[in-house]
């Protein structure tokens, strides 16, 4: 099952954080808050980026790894305990 839903979530949020950015420009806030606020945004994208890699090594390449030979099964299953490092 994908995991769709928890990088929607996570989509919104980093919205919510841009909006917040630009309510924050037209008010003139400080660069340090608006720094702070544009850290919040590009953190959510990565991590929506970073599941969504996941989820498609964990169950689109998985589906199909049936057919191959053992060996690189074996490799699949080594790259996916990996992808906890991204």
């Amino acid at each position: 099952m994908h995991k769709f839903p928890a990088i929607v979530t996570r989509l919104k949020r980093a919205q919510g954080h841009l909006a917040t950015v630009i309510e924050m420009m037209e008010a003139e806030r400080p660069c340090l808050e608006l720094a702070q606020q544009l850290h919040a945004v590009e953190k959510a994208i990565g991590n929506a980026k970073k599941e969504l890699i996941k989820d498609h090594i964990h169950h689109c390449m998985e589906e199909t790894s049936d057919a191959l030979p053992r060996e690189f099964r074996t490799l699949l299953k080594e790259f996916q305990g990996v992808t906890k490092y991204l």
